[in-house]
């Protein structure tokens, strides 16, 4: 009877977790920002970035990536606080490395301003970026014909 009663428990909390889940992963789906939708993927040229004298250019998959740019090689959760067409601020989290907070302006389909501010590894951050697409993302020459 015991056991019975702790597997009646274990399948109550795996379909909670699971419909938890998928709940969050439905809003992180519909949390896109609005001003995104006109940007495209791409190699985008970067000025601002700390401790660089030249832009940096990077093939940009995700767009949201440029919320969390002091942590983009971390895994984060995102909120959206506030999203009104060309304007999105958005708050993140990463554990241990830190935290941050962005606001990203839509100037053109081709330019975004990301002004970001927060905590990385201990330590503060502040800076603005400026991000202009310039061109598609190759392809690998490498790809397997079937």
């Amino acid at each position: 009877m015991l056991n019975a009663a702790r597997m009646a428990r274990f399948t109550n909390l795996t379909a909670a977790a699971a419909a938890g889940l998928c709940a969050l992963l439905g809003l992180t789906a519909a949390q896109q920002p609005s001003g995104f939708f006109q940007a495209q993927p791409g190699i985008w040229e970067i000025t601002g970035v700390p401790g660089t004298k030249t832009p940096i250019r990077q093939c940009i998959a995700d767009l949201t990536a440029f919320a969390r740019f002091e942590h983009r090689a971390r895994n984060c959760r995102a909120k959206i606080l506030k999203n009104s067409g060309s304007f999105t601020s958005i708050e993140y989290n990463c554990g241990s490395a830190g935290f941050g907070h962005s606001e990203i302006e839509l100037l053109t389909p081709r330019s975004l301003k990301i002004s970001t501010q927060g905590i990385s590894d201990g330590l503060p951050f502040n800076y603005v970026l400026q991000a202009r697409r310039i061109d598609d993302c190759q392809k690998s020459a490498t790809l397997t014909r079937h």
